[in-house]
């Protein structure tokens, strides 16, 4: 499609430069007199000429020349516009194209054609078409279907709506389908829900990961009922694909509605959108004319979703191919490969001699001191030791029902070239951060959304880590509402039995129930003045004496320091801070950690799922 567009932009380019020369050549001849109106040769006729030239309002030849340019290069101009779906601007079609289709004056996303789109991720030259051949369909008899159908044909040089096939994405195997608007607005009929499911079939018996970039006006009237069944056989197939322990993403771009956004286009795995892209169920305007209702600024866009918890994130174009590769790699896992470290396990963390004299200084804290030090802001975060542990690290949102909790944070992290699965509760830097963050208690959706992730990390074999750092579970009305209790039961019930290795890690305090319902691993491991208790200390000290100021007498006797968890088996191993977990330490604690996480990995490395899950219920059966 590109060559096409090449090709039309040049013979459009020709047209414009022979008129051009037609101009020029015609306004030479005038000033020289040539053809029917040439002057016999005459000084006089020259010196006509010439007064006319200098005469008050008159042009000469170089200026009207010049004018004839500027005329050309503006049909030139306005030949390569296009204008702008967001901004509204008229931009240059060329540099447009250039930046992704982005528009260079807004950064608003402009719909791409099929073409396009392979070239955006596929490796050149490596795009092999599935199913180019199915024949057309009319199962309603509608009077007129099989010429609109040609017509959108030649229009789009595309057999359907949906384009599908394999490909490589830097050297990685992955089957590619695509819609095109400009098909009938990528309406799903009979035939783009049998390429789909024909698709997923077939990279069922290959062994591939699959893509689909999605975006669809919904059902295809035309096709009636038809057109619905499509819903169920492509979510049935996406079934099968689940089953086979396959990866299976879309990318949601604008726009995606009805009936495929009610099916295979929010089944996957993984679930990203363009930027603004219009996304829903139904429409704004038929939830206008439905039911009346005034709609939120922003409603249905792909921001709007991200933060509503229906999808993981949202990618820029220019990012696009790599992020295709980055879950590509991340989702290969297999049963008992849990340590494949890039280079073999040759890292090995050194603690410079300022933190050992610093550790050396250290003066031992009591219980409730440990209790203030963890509580305070400037106390390192889950974040900062992320950085210094994994290479690097992608968040995935929401718990595709509600809402994006960011209380908790999940995503993959690299470590040494092992995918990890990251789980962490965050509280906040600042006080602005703090109120966004809920000051790291969770919200019913923190707990699904975390879940999730963890359900995912075991279909695709990865080990998980979770950093523990909450006063508890949120416990305000609308945390009830949405079914706090069941969350964190949940959370417990599915974490007991996942068949990959789960460390969980308290960095600071771990606080009750809240705290439980992501700490239930094969091993648990504490920092060195981090806290973890049935409540705080506040509240146990009102329940049994009522009196809440005794706090500090309360945390000498709850026994909820690392050194005394250590004690009751409860906790496996204790993480040196090299002074104290702030911006100071954060680095080197973080260095430590990567280096025992390592070794944790490892130990697991050769085990099957059945082994992992009955080791950690043993770990729980003895309390």
């Amino acid at each position: 499609m590109g060559g096409l567009f090449r090709k039309k932009a040049s013979e459009k380019e020709n047209q414009l430069r022979k008129k051009r020369e037609t101009l020029l050549t015609s306004q030479r001849k005038q000033e020289d007199g040539s053809g029917s109106r040439r002057a016999d040769g005459s000084q006089a006729a020259a010196q006509d000429r010439a007064r006319k030239a200098e005469a008050p309002g008159a042009a000469g030849f170089e200026e009207r020349a010049a004018q004839t340019d500027v005329n050309v290069r503006s049909q030139e101009k306005e030949a390569y516009m296009i204008r702008c779906p967001k901004c509204g601007k008229m931009v240059n079609r060329d540099r447009v194209a250039r930046r992704k289709y982005i528009c260079y004056e807004c950064e608003g996303y402009f719909r791409v054609r099929t073409n396009n789109r392979i070239r955006m991720v596929a490796d050149p030259h490596t795009f092999q078409p599935w199913f180019t051949d199915m024949p057309v369909r009319n199962p309603l008899s509608y009077e007129g279907y099989e010429e609109k159908l040609r017509e959108a044909r030649e229009k789009t040089g595309l057999e359907e709506a949906f384009t599908v096939g394999q490909c490589k994405v830097f050297g990685q195997d992955i089957v590619l389908g695509i819609c095109d608007s400009r098909f009938l607005m990528a309406s799903m009929g009979h035939v783009v829900g049998e390429k789909i499911t024909a698709a997923i079939e077939r990279a069922v018996e290959l062994r591939l990961p699959v893509f689909f970039f999605c975006c669809s006006g919904g059902a295809r009237m035309q096709e009636g009922i038809i057109s619905l069944m499509q819903m169920a056989k492509t979510s049935a197939a996406i079934r099968k694909l689940d089953e086979a322990g396959l990866l299976y993403c879309t990318i949601l771009t604008d726009p995606t509605m009805g009936g495929v956004t009610a099916s295979f286009a929010m089944l996957g795995d993984v679930i990203m959108a363009e930027p603004g892209a219009l996304i829903g169920f139904a429409g704004p305007r038929v939830i206008r004319q439905t039911i009346g209702q005034e709609l939120p600024e922003g409603f249905q866009t792909a921001e709007f979703l991200v933060e509503h918890g229906i999808i993981d994130g949202i990618v820029r174009r220019d990012a696009l191919k790599k992020t295709l590769y980055f879950l590509v790699k991340s989702h290969q896992g297999k049963e008992g490969e849990y340590a494949d470290f890039t280079g073999g396990k040759d890292f090995h963390f050194v603690l410079n001699e300022v933190l050992k004299e610093q550790t050396w200084n250290v003066k031992p804290a009591g219980a409730w001191e440990k209790v203030k030090a963890v509580r305070r802001l400037e106390r390192a975060s889950a974040c900062d030791y992320m950085a210094s542990i994994f290479d690097y690290f992608v968040e995935a949102h929401g718990d595709r029902s509600f809402r994006d909790d960011p209380a908790i944070i999940g995503g993959i992290g690299f470590l040494e070239g092992q995918p990890v699965t990251v789980i962490a509760e965050h509280k906040g830097k600042d006080g602005k951060e703090c109120q966004r963050r809920n000051y790291g208690m969770p919200m019913p959706e923190g707990y699904r959304k975390a879940l999730r992730l963890m359900k995912q990390a075991e279909k695709f074999h990865r080990p998980i880590v979770s950093f523990i750092n909450t006063s508890g579970a949120y416990c305000g009305i609308e945390a009830e509402e949405r079914g706090q209790g069941e969350a964190i039961a949940r959370s417990l019930l599915e974490m007991s039995a996942l068949k990959v290795p789960v460390l969980c890690i308290f960095i600071g305090e771990g606080g009750s129930g809240g705290a439980l319902a992501t700490a239930v691993g094969n091993e648990v491991w504490m920092l060195e003045n981090a806290t973890y208790s049935i409540l705080s200390p506040e509240g146990f000290a009102s329940i049994l004496w009522k009196d809440s100021s005794r706090a500090r007498e309360a945390s000498e006797i709850m026994r909820i320091t690392a050194q005394d968890l250590k004690l009751l088996h409860v906790v496996d191993r204790i993480i040196p801070e090299f002074g104290g977990a702030d911006s100071t330490t954060a680095e080197a604690i973080g260095g430590y950690l990567k280096e025992q996480i390592m070794d944790f990995l490892a130990r697991y490395q050769g085990l099957s799922g059945e082994e992992i899950a009955a080791q950690r219920y043993e770990r729980f059966r003895k309390y």
